[in-house]
């Protein structure tokens, strides 16, 4: 696979962090379109329950990112949600969606 941009490389750098933060199962990143970034955990609480690029995306709009450049998950699953990667693509049809293993390798780009 090709070397990542250091913009991408730093997402999932993010995400990686916020993940082993909270000990969560997933940790992602979101960049906008002014390079600003959002890093977020999957949430897991009785009455509530996000993962995290929905969380990530949802920061990202609440701070009035109007587009994504790319989005960056950590997980051990072999795939995103779709339902996941279609949050990603409301806000930012054109974004990157990197998938990582929580040791920060790069698995797949969609």
């Amino acid at each position: 696979m090709s070397e990542l941009n250091p913009e991408d490389a730093k997402i999932i750098t993010l995400a990686r962090s916020s993940r082993a933060r909270t000990g969560a199962a997933e940790g992602a990143a979101v960049r906008d379109e002014t390079g600003r970034t959002y890093a977020a955990t999957s949430v897991d609480l009785p009455s509530l329950k996000l993962s995290a690029l929905k969380v990530a995306v949802a920061m990202a709009v609440s701070s009035g990112a109007e587009d994504l450049e790319a989005a960056a998950l950590v997980t051990t699953a072999p795939t995103p949600d779709p339902s996941d990667v279609t949050a990603v693509r409301d806000l930012g049809p054109k974004a990157t969606v990197l998938l990582a293993t929580p040791d920060g390798t790069l698995q797949t780009t969609l």
